[in-house]
């Protein structure tokens, strides 16, 4: 009986896989540069907010504090959305950063912080007033000059906050820490009506005494940090104190 010849197969795949394997590698290839799109934005503001941070100096993550909490910003979240109020305030910090940067003596002595609503300027109280005193000084203008400039150009409200540190006031004009920090509040508020012309319904003024330290008044250079003044520039939607 003749014996059947066995088959011989061509070396090596057929023709037809080598090109089902390309179309797989060029699909794979499709959806990786697909998944990167879609985190390229992300990404864009996530380097964005390191450089302003490293560049400006501004606070944009906070560690939670002992005597003022603050709640997370809108620029720590992860899910974040750049609405258009938002891209305002971002763009106030960076422009009174700017103006800081200028100045040495404000540079030391103001400080510009922001949070979901608005945006902080912090001014050393020694800046804009004598000790136990509530007239403006002269060093005071330039800052409240650029206070009215911001609520000239941009829809918000202002809130001007006026912080002792926790030693009593011994003057009769100001019988105690109450008087004297909304008295430096109002006579911030007084010159921005003024001069700016500025409609006083945006504007409140508030003295907090030594209810609100930033940190604890146990040395010099603390309390020193406590006597402050803060302009805060809010939506007028916010109400804010």
């Amino acid at each position: 009986m003749a014996r059947k010849e066995e088959c011989k197969c061509p070396d090596g795949l057929p023709g037809w896989l080598a090109t089902f394997a390309d179309l797989m590698s060029l699909l794979l290839t499709f959806f990786v540069l697909l998944l990167s799109f879609s985190n390229q934005d992300v990404q864009k503001f996530k380097d964005m907010l390191g450089s302003i941070k490293e560049a400006f100096g501004v606070q944009v993550q906070r560690k939670q504090a002992d005597y003022i909490a603050f709640s997370p910003t809108r620029y720590e979240r992860k899910d974040i959305k750049l609405d258009k109020d938002t891209k305002v305030l971002l763009g106030m910090v960076l422009k009174l950063k700017a103006v800081l940067d200028e100045d040495e003596f404000l540079k030391k002595n103001v400080e510009v912080t922001s949070d979901d609503n608005g945006v902080l300027i912090r001014v050393s109280s020694g800046v804009m007033f004598d000790p136990g005193g509530a007239v403006l000084k002269p060093k005071a203008y330039p800052i409240l000059n650029e206070v009215i400039k911001i609520l000239k150009e941009n829809n918000f409200d202002l809130v001007v906050r006026g912080h002792t540190d926790d030693r009593p006031v011994r003057s009769k004009k100001f019988p105690s820490n109450w008087e004297l920090s909304a008295a430096r509040a109002a006579a911030a508020v007084r010159y921005i009506i003024q001069k700016g012309g500025i409609n006083p319904s945006r504007i409140k003024a508030v003295g907090y005494a030594d209810t609100r330290p930033l940190v604890p008044n146990t040395s010099e250079a603390n309390r020193a940090l406590n006597r402050r003044v803060e302009f805060y520039f809010h939506r007028p939607q916010v109400e804010s104190w």
